[in-house]
């Protein structure tokens, strides 16, 4: 059996995310969802998950998750067997990028929680194509379930995220970097230097996604990851 696999949604999603890949993995694996809702900042979320997470664990993070997955693999990087990063990005925000959230933040306690997540995080994410109003349809359900204070939360832990750079440098485990070719959320060039920081990693751009691969080209998304968790281990 392969070690257990968490893996880490982005902002404003749940288990759905991962759907087709949670199945296909619980055929053959310990496979958890863990929630990344609980907290206004990367530390504490990583803090409260340590504390419920297997003693070694295979870790696979999207968007905000994979901001997790990389303090998680600062913080207790002996625990981590490998991993997973999937449109997402390693650096701080800028203080432009954290002041452009403070009107995300209020209109999110005003009411216009639906139209900030559309027009400011998926509008410009998702791909082109007959699948897109579906992603669109299925990450706004998640949108939903989660609400303002979620929303609000996740948005101060992504202004106050540190630079991962340095922890990525560290990295000695099997590690999947993963991008939609039509994400203007990371795109593609973010994971090329993600990927450049990891010894050992390795990039798939996948060209029929967008910044949620594991719902626009789910079955390419599966591959990936499987492939990725029957890597040797590198040794450290």
């Amino acid at each position: 059996m392969l070690e257990p696999l968490i893996l880490l949604p982005d902002m404003m999603c749940d288990a759905r995310l991962f759907a087709p890949q949670l199945t296909a993995f619980s055929r053959h694996t310990a496979v958890t969802v863990a929630a990344v809702t609980q907290g206004e900042r990367m530390e504490e979320i990583a803090s409260g998950l340590l504390t419920v997470l297997p003693a070694r664990f295979a870790l696979a993070g999207a968007g905000l998750g994979g901001i997790v997955a990389m303090e998680l693999l600062r913080r207790a990087p002996d625990r981590i067997t490998r991993i997973a990063l999937i449109a997402t990005s390693p650096l701080a925000e800028t203080p432009q990028e954290a002041a452009a959230r403070e009107p995300q933040i209020i209109g999110a306690k005003t009411g216009r929680l639906a139209e900030v997540m559309r027009e400011a995080h998926l509008a410009s994410g998702l791909a082109p194509g007959a699948g897109r109003v579906g992603a669109m349809t299925a990450a706004m359900d998640m949108v939903g379930g989660m609400g303002a204070e979620v929303f609000v939360r996740q948005s101060r832990a992504l202004q106050r995220r540190r630079d991962q750079q340095a922890t990525l440098r560290r990295c000695k485990v099997p590690a999947l970097v993963l991008c939609g070719r039509h994400d203007a959320v990371t795109p593609v060039k973010r994971h090329s230097f993600m990927a450049e920081l990891i010894p050992h990693a390795e990039l798939n751009v996948l060209e029929a996604g967008g910044h949620l691969p594991s719902i626009e080209a789910p079955d390419e998304t599966l591959a990936a990851l499987r492939a990725w968790m029957k890597q040797p281990y590198v040794l450290r």
